[in-house]
């Protein structure tokens, strides 16, 4: 309790610059994106999780956590995105060995694709010790991650409702979002009065609903105060929660396991499109682990997606199947234009 992780409403957040290098977005620009929970590295196809009704609380051992990270990075460097929005990365965490898979995600990236890039990150689970259950969870510094190829002139933290009270409240996490506020050119190369407006977020999970709801409306807060601005904005990560609009028949929910709460997207102005791709889920269950399950009766989720704004053109959204092989959510990639 002493050392409860209390961050404040709005927090400004570094912006590591890996080269200073970094291009300035421009209109008519095409920006690929990806969003994907990494898991923490830990939470590969071989994995079950006890709070989702698995029986292990480690998941994975050092080879396996540092394996499953250079299949994501591996992965990354194949789709080669401009803007990475990576949720679930862990800095210094007993359960992923101490490894600091922010900064190795981010030198790893701009290392393999050989570009200039800065990186922001925001803290949403920042704990000493987690003493249950037994064995104990540890320590977990925990975050959201924004990998961008161009230029950033701001990034900040703002904090979302929580739905637990002490002592619960120690020990979990303190959900956020991490906006960065990227300058965009005109056609003629001069700067505009707007700016891209990039959400990364990772919403709550296991609450019983109004956690979820008293989140998503703050977020719906932050939406429509950009767009009113005029600005260019994208909000993409794990919603932990089905968009309305988006047919998930293909994966029914099955008693006993984790159930995503859903977003109705009536609720939100006509200028916000809400996107994702139903042709694969973005997300397993951890019940049980995946290698070698029956996968015609296994849980599967809609949870990852984008919302953005009506002056963004989405040219195309695709989850990537990826088997799971490294974490529990597939990547999804959207490829965009800046009306």
């Amino acid at each position: 309790t002493i050392v409860e992780y209390k961050p404040q409403d709005t927090e400004p957040v570094t912006v590591q610059a890996l080269n200073a290098k970094t291009k300035t977005l421009s209109t008519g620009d095409s920006i690929k994106l990806v969003a994907w929970n990494m898991g923490y590295a830990a939470l590969g196809d071989n994995a079950d999780f006890f709070m989702d009704g698995g029986k292990r609380v480690y998941t994975a051992d050092k080879d396996r956590v540092m394996s499953n990270l250079d299949s994501m990075l591996g992965t990354i460097t194949d789709i080669s995105p401009d803007i990475l929005l990576l949720q679930e990365v862990d800095i210094d965490s007993s359960r992923s060995y101490g490894i600091n898979t922010a900064d190795y995600l981010a030198k790893g990236f701009k290392s393999e694709s050989d570009e200039e890039c800065s990186s922001s990150l925001a803290y949403n689970f920042r704990v000493s010790f987690i003493p249950y259950p037994i064995p104990p969870i540890g320590r977990v510094y925990s975050g959201i991650q924004t990998v961008s190829h161009y230029k950033t002139s701001s990034s900040y933290r703002v904090s979302l409702p929580s739905p637990f009270k002490w002592p619960v409240r120690v020990a979990n996490l303190k959900r956020c979002l991490l906006i960065n506020r990227l300058p965009v050119k005109d056609s003629t190369g001069a700067l505009t009065d707007r700016e891209l407006v990039l959400i990364n977020l990772h919403l709550e999970a296991y609450d019983s609903g109004e956690g979820k709801t008293a989140q998503t409306k703050a977020l719906r807060s932050v939406l429509e105060d950009e767009i009113s601005k005029g600005n260019y904005v994208i909000a993409g990560g794990d919603f932990n929660q089905t968009f309305s609009n988006v047919d998930i028949s293909a994966y029914p929910h099955y008693e006993g396991c984790w159930q995503c709460g859903n977003i109705d997207i009536d609720e939100f102005p006509d200028s916000l499109s809400f996107i994702t791709d139903n042709s694969t889920p973005t997300c397993r269950s951890i019940d049980r682990p995946y290698a070698g399950a029956d996968k015609d009766n296994f849980q599967f989720y809609m949870i990852d997606g984008y919302i953005v704004s009506d002056n963004v053109t989405v040219n195309k959204c695709e989850t990537l199947d990826l088997g799971f092989a490294a974490t529990d959510h597939n990547p999804v990639v959207m490829n965009v234009t800046l009306k």
